[in-house]
């Protein structure tokens, strides 16, 4: 299996040299590092080769780098049926900079592409719908970049008095919890309370 995927790797590098920047297989797996604005000119040899018939997109997803200058790996996992073979495509972004949108070549590739840009931030030039698809209406930055804060920016309520959902910022009540270790519906001890009570065995010594 590795030497085929070393071959389709290779066949791919040499036929698409200006868009293929590297390949490598790991772990039984053949992942292309390709340039950005060529994705769509990548996906559609891959769909129509002979040699690869990657037909399916399975799914695309981001990587966030935060100390990188582009930050977000947008990786592509295509499938094809015909040659039971696998592929991993990987390009990089920034927060400006949109990727061309695969919608055109695989329209399974709308919710993903969104699904990047609600959780990431990546935008997708040529997109037909480009907006959020997963958070709530009026959400605030994006939850899966690494310096998004855990508790959120805002949060959603529906209030009884204006009859209405509402967002406003995020209140935390208490900033840090005692942890009361007695109690069982905070974590157990060696020793349970009322235990304390108890005769105590001799010891031998």
């Amino acid at each position: 299996m590795t030497d085929a995927l070393q071959e389709l790797g290779e066949h791919i590098s040499e036929t698409c040299a200006d868009v293929v920047k590297s390949f490598h297989v790991s772990f039984g797996e053949l992942t292309i590092i390709a340039e950005r604005d060529s994705i769509l000119k990548l996906a559609k040899f891959l769909k129509d080769d002979n040699q690869c018939v990657f037909e399916t997109l399975i799914d695309i997803c981001g990587v966030d780098w935060p100390e990188r200058n582009e930050r977000f790996d947008v990786v592509y996992h295509f499938l094809s049926m015909r040659l039971n073979q696998r592929i991993r495509i990987k390009v990089t972004a920034d927060e400006a900079t949109p990727v061309p949108s695969l919608t055109e070549l695989h329209p399974s590739a709308d919710w993903f592409e969104r699904e990047a840009f609600d959780m990431y931030g990546i935008r997708f030039a040529g997109h037909p719908d480009m907006r959020r698809i997963l958070t709530d209406y009026g959400f605030e930055g994006y939850p899966l970049r690494k310096d998004f804060p855990l508790t959120g920016f805002t949060e959603v309520r529906y209030d009884d008095l204006e009859k209405r959902v509402i967002n406003e910022p995020v209140q935390l009540v208490q900033e840090y919890r005692n942890f009361d270790f007695l109690s069982p519906w905070e974590g157990m001890t060696k020793e349970l309370p009322g235990d304390e009570k108890a005769e105590k065995e001799p010891s031998d010594g």
